[in-house]
């Protein structure tokens, strides 16, 4: 086995544990609540502890890898995040579970960006989109899977067992790591950590969580101006300090890559804005229309089929036709998708099918190239940063898509009391909207070569 292919699959195996981890815990909810006395809105932390944890330790995590080397730094951060699932295991209260949820997080924020870094660094350019290809398939399986798995362990054994099996996953992948990775070099990176950066970055990243967390609810609203104020003034802060430190937690000239940027900001609008759509549809669908959880759920295995169809075109059509068709192509189905929600067609199986299935077909079209075009020029050595820009965008992303749909819908529902129908029309209507938002960044696009006008 290839030094490139071990590391790709140990960066496979850590990215299936992080998925498997914020997607297996769904099934739980209900048990939780009923033997810890949880309440909605702590049922509601369990998902953002973990967020918050994977977020904010992320800036970190490229000072550490250079400092600490990048297999020890794995290795740690597993054996991190399973003394957490163990903690979780053996949680007697709600706030000891959100405790070690955090640590959790922790765990797993340090474990991607590290993973991924390694495995587009080993990748020779041309190679990339096959491995993006690989990284979308384990992200439209894992969380397939996940929600039945965990459904069969809170069933036959107990919810504290969805949190142990995590347990010999992550040993087994440290256990890969330490015997598949070369040692890291004893002098290892001396540079001084950011620690303004890093307080800045992480002050700016908790408060915008936290204020998206409670955007929801309207008791909570001055709170939520306050941490969505506290987070732009730091957020404004890191910007300024960013440009006059000399290595930055997180280093925004990144941006200056307009593969990078674009790619930035389609994940934004594209998967971000799918993460609010499938709630809002998910509300119309049952609320309105009188489907039931299961058809409604049902609705993912045309967008799953349709997501596995653009994955494997998006592989053998980057390296031809580059990243703009096919953002361009992404974009355009993924608009008529959300667009054929809003009208009177969703209320037939075959437009809802046809609505989900275009969705997954442009939102992955867009997704796998994005991921592709995104480290396509990135340098070797910089690949830590941009990994680590990639997947706080990456973890924003659907929170912002979410919240933002959210509030729009509720304010829609006030204003059509008398008919829900039309609220959720128009919510997608600005979901449709959004999508396409990245358009002018598309644009700015070099011309792919096969397109390219024939000079004589």
């Amino acid at each position: 086995m290839s030094p490139r292919l071990k590391i790709t699959i140990l960066y496979l195996l850590g990215f299936s544990i992080d998925l498997a981890n914020m997607f297996i815990v769904n099934a739980a909810y209900p048990t939780i609540q009923r033997e810890l006395g949880a309440s909605v809105a702590q049922l509601a932390w369990i998902a953002n502890m973990y967020a918050l944890g994977l977020t904010v330790v992320i800036p970190l995590g490229t000072w550490m890898a250079r400092r600490l080397g990048e297999r020890r730094l794995l290795i740690i951060s597993l054996f991190l995040f399973a003394v957490a699932s163990l903690g979780i295991g053996l949680a007697g209260s709600i706030h000891a579970l959100l405790a070690w949820r955090l640590v959790q997080g922790l765990g797993g924020g340090l474990l991607i960006p590290v993973g991924q870094a390694m495995a587009y660094r080993a990748c020779p350019p041309e190679g990339r989109a096959g491995l993006t290809a690989l990284v979308m398939m384990t992200a439209l399986l894992v969380p397939a899977l996940s929600p039945a798995a965990g459904g069969l362990l809170v069933d036959y054994v107990s919810w504290r067992a969805i949190f142990l099996s995590m347990i010999p996953l992550a040993l087994l992948t440290a256990g890969f790591a330490w015997w598949w990775l070369p040692a890291d070099a004893s002098a290892q990176d001396s540079s001084r950590l950011d620690v303004r950066g890093l307080g800045l970055s992480v002050v700016a990243l908790a408060c915008l969580l936290l204020g998206m967390s409670m955007l929801g609810q309207p008791e909570q609203g001055a709170g939520a101006v306050l941490a969505m104020g506290a987070a732009l003034a730091a957020a404004v802060a890191y910007v300024v300090h960013a440009r006059r430190a000399v290595s930055p937690v997180l280093d925004l000239s990144l941006l200056q890559d307009i593969q990078l940027r674009t790619g930035l900001v389609i994940y934004l609008c594209v998967p971000g804005g799918f993460a609010g759509v499938s709630m809002v549809a998910a509300l119309y669908f049952q609320n309105t229309l009188g489907l039931s959880a299961t058809q409604t759920g049902a609705l993912m295995m045309p967008w799953a089929i349709a997501a596995c169809l653009a994955i494997l075109t998006t592989r053998h059509a980057f390296a031809r036709l580059g990243s703009k068709p096919l953002f361009l192509a992404g974009i355009a189905i993924d608009v008529c998708g959300i667009a054929l929600l809003a009208t009177p067609l969703a209320q037939q199986g075959i437009g809802r099918i046809a609505a989900f299935a275009a969705m997954g077909l442009g939102a992955s079209l867009c997704t796998s190239a994005a991921q592709s075009a995104a480290f396509q020029d990135v340098a070797p050595s910089r690949m830590g940063d941009a990994s680590a820009l990639w997947n706080i965008n990456r973890q924003l992303s659907f929170c912002i898509g979410t919240v933002l749909l959210g509030s729009v819908l509720a304010c829609l529902l006030v204003q059509h009391a008398d008919d829900p129908s039309m609220a959720y029309r128009q919510c997608f209507v600005v979901a449709a909207l959004l999508a396409l938002l990245p358009l002018p960044f598309v644009m700015r696009l070099p011309m792919p070569r096969a397109f390219a006008p024939i000079s004589h």
